[in-house]
């Protein structure tokens, strides 16, 4: 069975850095968030790891996994949520507490999808890919990104409904301070293989793949067990995005999936928009997709809301969820069944 955290309201958010933290003058988008979401009524609670980066980490791991495993078991902290992710999460699993962790939201994406997914894997507790702090340091939030606080305010055997967003963003470069995270200027359209409407359902897993695919072969990347153990062997529904493969090194990545058995008794696989996806010898990313789709014989819609190409639809890691895509719109019903 899934079980499922609940946010209440005035909860108070642990940050902490299980990956990269910040420093220099992006430290202002950490104060802009903080002060936004003390305005909607959370308190903030930040770790020592937040404000420190070295040699591609925030700090050492077992430090960085000290500080995660106080934050997660402080009856104070409601909710972690990290500022943003990194590189080198992977590190401090092995120093995690895993048959200590309570019911607890965690809250994040790219390298903290490592976590979210060994947590969900080894535990069959909810865990939620979505925005990350920093990104929740605009005045107001777009529709697609303020919907974290709906998604983990749903009750065990109740449902939440999100919508594709009406348009997302481009490109990074808003490095300087500013009070808007997000600058959503191109027309959204969710796309699928058969080029035709499709429905798909099935228990959420996913993440990033640059760096979720490193958990093949390890004790934190038992999609076997979780299915016997958790979910009573239900198809599985992926989603994942790219953040920086190329297409032949996202098609390795696909292929040691497959043969690694994360793909048997999929219902079918959701790719998050990406601003990587290079061409290599014009083989592209829907090349990549078609002949995936093809070897399973499943369902493929991409360009979806989720990962770099902001903004993103919260996923539960665990949830049933209904996915219907229509004309390029597309809707995610997710169930918290456990």
């Amino acid at each position: 069975m899934i079980h499922y955290p609940y946010l209440r309201k005035d909860a108070t958010i642990g940050v902490t850095a299980p990956s990269s933290g910040v420093k220099g003058e992006r430290q202002s988008f950490l104060y802009f968030a903080c002060n936004s979401l003390k305005a909607s009524g959370f308190n903030i609670a930040v770790g020592d790891t937040v404000w420190t980066q070295h040699k591609a980490k925030s700090a050492p791991a077992q430090i960085r996994a000290m500080e995660f495993n106080e934050m997660i078991r402080n009856n104070s902290i409601d909710i972690i949520i990290p500022p943003w992710g990194g590189e080198l999460l992977i590190e401090i699993l092995e120093f995690i507490d895993f048959e200590n962790i309570p019911n607890k939201w965690i809250l994040g994406y790219s390298d903290v999808s490592v976590l979210l997914l060994a947590i969900t894997l080894k535990t069959g507790m909810g865990t939620a890919h979505g925005t990350n702090l920093t990104s929740l340091r605009g005045e107001h939030s777009d529709e697609t990104t303020a919907m974290w606080q709906s998604v983990l305010s749903t009750k065990v055997g109740h449902s939440v409904t999100q919508f594709s967003s009406k348009k997302f963003q481009k490109e990074w470069g808003n490095d300087k301070p500013s009070t808007s995270a997000f600058h959503l200027t191109e027309p959204t359209s969710w796309k699928t293989m058969s080029e035709e409407s499709e429905k798909i359902e099935g228990r959420l897993l996913g993440g990033c793949i640059d760096v979720i695919r490193h958990l093949i072969g390890t004790p934190y990347g038992d999609v076997e067990n979780f299915r016997k153990n958790f979910i009573k062997d239900e198809p599985i529904l992926w989603y994942l995005e790219n953040c920086e493969l190329t297409t032949t090194d996202l098609r390795r990545s696909l292929i040691q999936m497959k043969l690694a058995g994360w793909f048997r008794n999929s219902s079918g696989i959701m790719f998050g928009r990406s601003s990587a996806n290079h061409p290599i010898d014009h083989y592209t990313a829907e090349d990549v997709y078609k002949e995936l789709a093809e070897e399973l014989n499943i369902p493929i819609i991409y360009d979806i809301d989720c990962g770099h190409v902001p903004p993103q639809i919260t996923f539960i890691n665990g949830a049933f969820a209904e996915v219907e895509v229509n004309d390029g719109s597309g809707k995610v019903i997710q169930h918290f069944r456990p």
